[in-house]
């Protein structure tokens, strides 16, 4: 089942990239808490998630902390290394955190999976923008093609 506004996030084993190297945290621990803005990609280093959707939010993210947003969080079905590479190469610094859903755990359990196999890409996210308060969904727009609902413009228009 997809999630909804008013449903809270699901708890699942995300992975983030530490100076220790690949570090494992709860979902529920890093979106949990205060006015968290959640976006998805099908995959890093993919074109429009590379020359549109990051960027959009890595060029708005002093905009979106203006608007109370404490966490702005990246998540893919990729691993810590590449989602951290992916970061790296596009300056996002602390403004994002770039989060592996390696295993698609968290996107499964948020009824968000994409079949990429006909791409030789397998089971990814779709693209998607939310807003989490608390730990609660409260706004979610999920783009079915190209990337028009999931924008950063988009997600300042709701806040």
């Amino acid at each position: 089942m997809t999630i909804i506004a008013g449903d809270r996030i699901p708890d699942a084993e995300l992975r983030t990239m530490t100076p220790d190297g690949p570090t494992v945290v709860k979902s529920a621990d890093v979106l949990g808490t205060g006015k968290v803005v959640l976006f998805a990609v099908p995959g890093a280093f993919t074109p429009g998630c590379s020359n549109v959707h990051l960027p959009g939010f890595v060029e708005r993210a002093g905009e979106l902390k203006a608007k109370g947003i404490t966490t702005i969080a990246c998540v893919a079905v990729n691993d810590p290394f590449v989602m951290d590479a992916w970061g790296k190469a596009h300056g996002v610094g602390d403004d994002i955190l770039m989060l592996s859903d390696g295993n698609g755990d968290f996107t499964a359990a948020m009824g968000l999976e994409l079949d990429g196999s006909g791409f030789g890409l397998g089971k990814r996210s779709k693209r998607y923008a939310a807003i989490v308060e608390d730990g609660v969904l409260t706004s979610i727009d999920v783009d079915e093609k190209g990337i028009d609902l999931s924008t950063c413009s988009n997600v300042l228009l709701k806040l």
